[in-house]
């Protein structure tokens, strides 16, 4: 018998009318983490077969797009698009299916397998690279991302990445994936719109306090809170935690 034949998750996606058994992981990442909420406009990078767009779709209902390099079996009330979600002109193609922006990206993309692991996590690392600049594009403010990848040495690299746009960033692997996989998930919520990232050094003006009485910086109309500092200071700093309307920072240095 073949192993999806003994597979747990395979016999359940067939019972439940699911195209893969990978819709259960996002079923159980949504369960941990609420990504996609009812009403959500959803966009599914690298879709097919297509058993994340009809997770999406039980647990929106709102506008659904999948976008592939294959052909997908439609599936009622879900716009599909035949395309490479490396290549610029998707993003358009994706806004305008879509009428806008979107409240969550996911992907659940791969890439071929040669077996030769140290290429085969490369390509993963850079697929996903693909998927965060499209979901960078894609997502309205505070919107929320996840994404496949496979754990090697440019893992660690690829999530401070991901950790710069999102308020929230965290590694899962759910319990239906295999046992033997290499593979993870990077979940992401509330990406940041704000002019400063997580570990940018910046020269600033304290103009006035919070009520914590830490001096603030404004930086192109956006807040930055810098603890001990004082009306007046001129400052290095360096941004420490970003929030959706402000951002924290430590000094480096204080200015003539």
């Amino acid at each position: 018998m073949a192993r999806d034949q003994r597979d747990y998750y395979y016999r359940l996606a067939k019972e439940e009318g699911y195209r893969a058994r990978s819709a259960f992981k996002l079923l159980q990442i949504n369960e941990k983490f609420h990504i996609i909420k009812r009403g959500d406009s959803v966009v599914d990078l690298g879709a097919a077969p297509g058993g994340w767009l009809q997770v999406a779709r039980k647990l929106s209902g709102g506008r659904i797009v999948g976008v592939d390099l294959e052909e997908i079996e439609r599936i009622p009330d879900v716009i599909t698009l035949k395309a490479d979600i490396t290549q610029e002109s998707t993003v358009d193609m994706i806004k305008n299916a879509l009428g806008g922006s979107a409240d969550v990206v996911i992907c659940d993309a791969a890439p071929k397998l040669t077996g030769a692991w140290d290429m085969d996590h490369a390509v993963s690392v850079d697929l996903a690279r693909s998927a965060l600049r499209a979901a960078l594009k894609l997502l309205k403010p505070r919107g929320n991302f996840v994404v496949k990848v496979f754990q090697g040495d440019m893992f660690a690299d690829y999530l401070n990445e991901v950790k710069r746009e999102f308020e929230s960033v965290q590694a899962h692997t759910p319990a239906a994936s295999r046992k033997e996989s290499a593979e993870t998930y990077i979940v992401a919520k509330k990406l940041l719109t704000g002019p400063v990232r997580r570990g940018d050094i910046l020269d600033v003006l304290i103009e006035s306090t919070g009520k914590s009485g830490d001096g603030v910086a404004m930086v192109d109309g956006f807040a930055v809170i810098v603890r001990g500092a004082k009306i007046g200071e001129r400052l290095r700093i360096k941004i420490e935690a970003v929030k959706p309307n402000f951002a924290f920072a430590s000094v480096l240095g204080r200015k003539d």
